[in-house]
């Protein structure tokens, strides 16, 4: 009663008009609780939160196999809040990222819902909707969203009180947005202060009697361990299941007579799991033993040596029995208690070669890459339609010239995940070794992985360890503002590189590249949701190649305007102060060392040149060939740095013909602001191919930016996935523009000649390049089709050393392109929807037929 008073004086104190407010009152005043507006009125996305839908029977069950999750939508008008339940027909829009949190949408049609099973239920349901597309003119406007009114029919302010459920009641929680392997709500405990109990040690039980005790008259004793490795947390749930949190999580545990594997279930996961903790020791009453279960991931422990009891595991359930966990103090651990120390096998980027395919490693590394957060679908997966969200990330140690090359998969850590950036220290254990074909090992996480950022790394165990201070000496003698050119966020990134020979296998779980049908390509493309990376093979010929300066979209016109100069190399001669690195270096070292400084380095500027760009790096030119034997034959090699500048304001608009005439081939036009070459053939076959998709390519999205501690957050929202819930924290900064050399869009047709889909090709043309680290680098003539093969541009130049490499001019690329006049290739494509109507299509290799294997 206390709490409906205190909800009814706040509707009181409201007397501002709200469009929420009069849209519920028509809604329950109308006999077919139906609404159309005619009215646009904005009201602004607060929260998106997804869950498994609701079983149903009849029509609504085929489209429920197709989309397996339900969306609830928080709503405000900066007067009320309101929660309305969406449609299942507007789930695509969540899909694409059209609806989406922070910005503001218009309601046409809605309708408001009595649940028929429950007294005192109902909702609004939003039936047709039309989405903006720009960020909210409402919420700056409102001072903090939590302190405006929840929105209820009169006589259902129970409803109130449970903000964190689903509007469907027979669901108790809410799943992430985008996976189902991370927390998501109020319901989950986090770290709580441990409260002092009195153990009764005297009767424990060790882990080796237990397999011997697996029966259902036994009685267990005690538990007395520590935890050495925990995963990730697993989500089971599925249609039928009569279970209100269907989540596991394995914890490998140990005592002073070995390890075992132990498995919390259900509502203990949301009570527990964020509170246990590697190196975490534990008091266990009323668990259950079973046999254990043979199909799942185990973390490798050779490195720990103690024996590993693998038939039985410990189970700790909510009931039946209702399992006793106790989380024990650390300054309550005593020594005689014999409980093994955690252990790690940290190894060094120079030592990775070594090592077998599949083995297990931890590293530690200073972030210089960050990729953007992409998903891919599940294979294989029998339940509810489920996404994995994965990025690459790139860590330098000091022991060698290649980074740590990562693939990271959510790790239930999404504090974590989600604030990895460059200039960070980045610890991550049991990753496993990838050994593959045409390019260096890389690392991929395991159910087993765990990662810490700067911030995180306080209290770990492996702050000891030999192996972490020598890497924490070895960044006491690097210089933060040299580091920072060498860094970026985001874009589009591919790794491992494709092979040499393309080959296709007949076994569908197969790791090789699908090659698909044109027709089942386009089945791909619409199907791609949000953030999925798919990578595919077509066969067929390129048929026409345009040069293009800018991505799609016109979005980086920012990028010709005056900004804020890189620093140059020759400039970066001593470290600029920067509290950011003693940050770092102080939460993992034991004592605090004064960093090298010196006076900051000024910054300079310099002006935009025709055919020059500016790159991470700092400045560097493109010169053709004839250019650069111009120069030298006139004896001023010597002088081409000095006299670069003259040389570009005397020649203004410096769109000259190549020496060998190479703009005077047929098929090869140039203008202004393109250039372009098309097969003889392509006119005909244009006018016969029965569809052309020209919705993808390349976009602003796919290029990376440098990283810069200024601009952390805008990058960091830039390169993660959407949030669920806006907070007025979310930076409304922009995106630092994007510096494009140019890239060519590439018209493929299908071997059928029935269907063609335009393809981008971003080649790697400097070292600096997150995509550059491990691809070969085999000498080419930079024909187009040595380029397409390549990936990139030969050489690649070293912004660092400010080389100036004889890269070709487009025109000259372009000339050479009559070479893919009737010739058959196949075309691998990176697929990746970056939300709206944005689909990005680019081309990752091209094979000649000379490189296929059946």
């Amino acid at each position: 009663m206390e709490n409906t008073a205190s909800y009814s004086a706040s509707v009181t104190q409201i007397s501002q008009v709200s469009f929420l407010r009069t849209t519920l009152e028509r809604l329950v005043s109308t006999q077919s609780l139906k609404l159309k507006t005619e009215e646009v009125v904005p009201v602004a996305v607060v929260a998106l939160q997804r869950y498994l839908s609701e079983q149903t029977d009849g029509p609504q069950q085929q489209q429920q196999q197709l989309d397996s999750y339900s969306y609830d939508v928080t709503l405000t008008d900066g007067v009320w809040q309101a929660k309305c339940f969406l449609d299942s027909s507007l789930n695509h829009l969540v899909h694409r990222n059209i609806l989406r949190t922070g910005t503001d949408i218009s309601i046409t049609e809605c309708s408001f819902v009595y649940n028929e099973r429950r007294l005192g239920h109902g909702y609004i349901c939003i039936e047709k909707v039309k989405c903006g597309s720009q960020s909210s003119g409402i919420l700056p406007s409102v001072n903090d969203v939590n302190d405006l009114p929840m929105l209820i029919k009169p006589g259902m302010e129970s409803m109130a009180l449970q903000s964190d459920v689903p509007l469907q009641v027979s669901r108790r929680h809410y799943l992430p947005l985008w996976n189902n392997d991370d927390p998501e709500g109020n319901i989950w405990t986090s770290h709580a202060p441990t409260p002092d109990v009195v153990l009764d040690v005297s009767k424990i039980t060790l882990l080796c009697d237990l397999e011997s005790s697996c029966r259902n008259t036994w009685k267990p004793l005690p538990l007395l361990v520590r935890i050495i490795h925990k995963s990730r947390l697993r989500y089971y749930g599925k249609f039928g299941l009569k279970i209100d949190y269907p989540y596991q999580a394995y914890f490998e545990v140990a005592d002073q007579s070995g390890t075992m594997s132990l498995v919390l279930w259900n509502e203990l996961c949301p009570e527990f799991y964020q509170r246990l903790d590697v190196g975490t020791v534990l008091y266990l009453q009323n668990y259950s033993l079973k046999p254990s279960y043979a199909n799942r991931s185990h973390p490798q422990m050779d490195h720990h040596r103690m024996k590993i009891f693998k038939s039985v595991e410990i189970c700790l359930n909510p009931r039946n029995p209702a399992s006793v966990v106790t989380v024990v103090s650390p300054k309550n651990v005593l020594p005689q208690w014999g409980l093994p120390e955690v252990a790690y096998q940290f190894t060094t980027r120079s030592e990775l070669e070594n090592l077998a395919n599949n083995s297990a490693c931890d590293v530690i590394g200073l972030v210089t890459f960050v990729g953007r957060v992409e998903r891919v679908r599940s294979k294989g997966n029998k339940g509810p339609e489920k996404y994995w969200s994965h990025r690459w990330i790139h860590a330098v140690d000091g022991t060698s010239n290649h980074p740590f090359i990562l693939e990271i998969f959510s790790s239930s850590q999404p504090e974590i995940f989600n604030h990895v950036c460059p200039m960070t220290y980045l610890v991550c254990t049991q990753m496993r070794v990838c050994q593959v074909e045409g390019s260096p090992p890389y690392l991929t996480s395991s159910c087993e992985t765990e990662m810490f950022i700067t911030g995180y790394h306080k209290r770990q165990p492996y702050v000891c360890d030999p192996r972490v201070k020598s890497f924490i000496q070895w960044t006491k003698t690097l210089k933060d503002n040299v580091v920072l050119q060498k860094t970026a966020v985001g874009g589009h990134y591919f790794f491992p590189h494709a092979p040499r020979v393309f080959t296709q296998s007949m076994a569908d779980n197969s790791d090789q590249v699908p090659l698909v049908a044109a027709a089942d390509l386009k089945r791909e493309l619409e199907a791609l949701q949000y953030r999925e990376h798919k990578r595919l093979a077509i066969q067929g010929q390129i048929m026409a190649v345009r040069h293009l300066k800018c991505p799609k979209d016109a979005a980086l016109q920012g990028t010709n305007k005056e900004q804020e100069p890189d620093v140059s190399p020759d400039m970066a001669v001593g470290a600029v102060p920067d509290t950011h690195s003693d940050q770092r270096t102080a939460e993992l070292a034991e004592s605090s060392t004064t960093r090298e400084t010196s006076p900051s380095a000024k910054k300079i500027s310099t002006s935009k040149r025709k055919r020059k760009f500016q790159l991470r790096g700092g400045q560097r030119s493109y010169m053709t060939r004839a250019r650069m034997q111009t120069k030298r034959a006139a004896g001023r090699d010597a002088a081409v740095e000095g006299q670069e500048e003259e040389e570009e304001s005397d020649s203004g608009s410096e769109e000259v013909q190549d020496e060998e005439g190479g703009l005077q081939q047929p098929g090869l036009n140039q203008d202004s602001d393109r250039l372009s070459w098309e097969s003889s053939g392509w006119p005909k076959q244009r006018q016969e191919v029965s569809e052309h998709l020209v919705q993808g390519g390349l976009y602003p999205d796919s290029v990376s930016r440098r990283f810069t501690f200024d601009e952390k957050s805008p990058l960091l929202q830039w390169s993660n996935l959407q949030p669920s819930q806006w907070t007025p924290e979310q930076s409304t900064d922009p995106v630092p523009p994007a510096v494009c050399p140019g890239y060519y869009q590439t018209t493929i047709l299908g071997i059928n000649k029935q269907l063609a889909i335009d393809a981008a090709f971003f080649p790697v043309v400097w070292s600096g390049d997150p995509r550059a680290a491990g691809l070969p680098q085999e000498p080419h003539g930079n024909t187009l089709l040595s380029c397409l093969s390549s990936g990139f541009l030969c050489p690649l130049s070293d912004p660092v050393s400010q080389s100036e490499a004889a890269l070709p001019e487009p025109e000259e690329i372009l000339v050479t392109a009559k070479e893919l006049e009737d010739t058959h290739v196949v075309c691998v494509l990176d697929l990746c929807h970056l939300g709206g109507d944005a689909v990005e299509v680019l081309i990752n290799k091209v094979y000649r037929v000379t490189d296929l294997s059946v």
